[in-house]
């Protein structure tokens, strides 16, 4: 049976359509009132990192908030888990191509602040967003079947939540600006954790039926 979608700019592709077109004009201000190009491209490897960790998280949580707290808002959320995540990957692409115009801009001072675990790292990371990108249209993950689309989706959002982690709890340790950011990252983990474990006692009933 077809499941039901919601329809609307802000549900589905159109909602991912929105999210790029938002996101590109936010860049576009930046680079506008940033004259000095290496500052520009400094600003918006910063903004695209904010709706990067955002619209993952948003995705990364989604069910969990739904079972943990099923309202209008975590509904529309899980409904459109694949899309925040296929925006979310759009977002991160824009600040690739942001970190490459900072090492173009900024050589020297790039050169001292990313080193080549940070490259393996993170280009791990890429690699794996562009795999669940991928396969986040029904003929491509029919393609890999319902099990290797699972394992790929599963251990890719726990690898880019680590990456989140790892930048955002060691700029909080350095930096205290860092600490709410810091939190929410690791608080999205508790929450997945937390519907996990309510998840047995929910299908308890049926279970003894």
């Amino acid at each position: 049976m077809q499941q039901h979608r919601p329809k609307g700019l802000l549900n589905g592709w159109p909602f991912v359509g929105v999210a790029a077109v938002a996101i590109l004009a936010a860049v576009m201000a930046a680079i506008a009132i940033t004259p000095d190009p290496g500052e520009a491209a400094a600003r918006v490897v910063r903004l695209t990192a904010r709706t990067s960790v955002t619209l993952f998280l948003a995705a990364f949580t989604a069910a969990a908030l739904f079972r943990l707290w099923p309202n209008g808002w975590t509904r529309w959320q899980r409904q459109n888990r694949r899309y925040l995540g296929v925006a979310f990957a759009v977002s991160h692409g824009v600040h690739l191509a942001a970190i490459f115009w900072m090492q173009h801009v900024q050589p020297v001072e790039f050169a001292q602040r990313v080193n080549a675990i940070t490259w393996v790292g993170g280009g791990l990371a890429y690699v794996f967003i562009a795999a669940m990108a991928a396969t986040s249209f029904d003929r491509t993950a029919a393609m890999i079947g319902p099990r290797a689309w699972k394992i790929l989706h599963t251990v890719g959002s726990y690898y880019i939540w680590l990456i989140f982690a790892n930048s955002y709890i060691g700029r909080a340790l350095a930096m205290p600006e860092y600490i709410p950011a810091a939190a929410i990252v690791v608080l999205a983990l508790g929450l997945r954790v937390a519907a996990h474990l309510a998840r047995p006692r929910a299908a308890q009933p049926a279970i003894a039926n």
